[in-house]
């Protein structure tokens, strides 16, 4: 039981990478605060880890917004008293090359995958400078150190969040806050289903990703989970502001 008396909140574990995780953490002992503006996956999260003997509860919101940030982190310490891990995994993607992408696009990613994670640790971290301990986990990518092809924004939005993984680590370490960030890969979830499915040829597309991996194949949420249970675990007290890739070697091998 690696997460025994904690309480996490996971943004976005309505499906993907944040409901392995969910499922994961709370699998090891943690309370889970699912917050999430997909009303059925969210909830359809929290039942799961109830019916498996878990303690959940689903917040419905949009956390790029203030108040759908403060609520998620008010009906936390409401229902366990404290925060113990914030896993700030919501995102959206964003593709094009930088002259292809209107204004309102590249708002809106950098609204969920930038502003997003600086809200919700804005309304949770107090609480963690209160108790003087704490993990927060930021979503982050492997592309934003080594680029790809018609991806600009998206690029954008998660090389800023491992910039201020970095910022947040020197701000809050007196306090016995970790701040890490994960960069995964080419994961197979619910949105890149959806990619795959809009391509003219699934299998090639497929083959694509693949061969940018130095795996040869495509990551799975459980992958990021294991990972980010890692960083929200006591096994990671020493791992203080740092970039942690889940990406198959992505980054060691075809980026174009």
């Amino acid at each position: 039981m690696r997460l025994e008396n904690k309480a996490a909140i996971i943004t976005g574990a309505g499906s993907g990478i944040g409901r392995a995780s969910a499922l994961l953490f709370a699998e090891q002992g943690a309370a889970i605060v699912i917050a999430d503006a997909d009303a059925k996956g969210g909830a359809d999260a929290a039942d799961e880890i109830r019916e498996s003997g878990g303690e959940a509860i689903f917040v419905h919101g949009d956390i790029s917004e203030p108040d759908g940030a403060n609520e998620m982190a008010r009906k936390a310490v409401e229902r366990f008293g404290k925060i113990d891990v914030l896993f700030n995994n919501a995102g959206v993607s964003g593709v094009g090359a930088l002259h292809e992408i209107e204004p309102e696009a590249w708002d809106r990613v950098m609204k969920a995958n930038v502003r997003g994670v600086y809200l919700s640790c804005k309304a949770t971290i107090p609480y963690m400078m209160e108790k003087r301990r704490g993990s927060v986990i930021n979503m982050s990518s492997s592309i934003a150190e080594i680029g790809v092809k018609e991806r600009a924004s998206y690029t954008a939005s998660k090389g800023a969040v491992l910039a201020l993984t970095k910022a947040m680590q020197v701000d809050y370490a007196p306090y016995g806050i970790r701040v890490n960030a994960l960069l995964p890969g080419t994961i197979l979830t619910p949105f890149v289903e959806g990619y795959l499915a809009k391509s003219p040829d699934r299998e090639a597309a497929i083959a694509s990703i693949k061969n940018r991996q130095l795996s040869g194949e495509l990551g799975r949420p459980e992958d990021v989970a294991a990972a980010a249970l890692f960083l929200a675990s006591d096994e990671s007290r020493f791992v203080m502001g740092s970039p942690f890739y889940v990406d198959g070697g992505l980054i060691h091998g075809k980026n174009a």
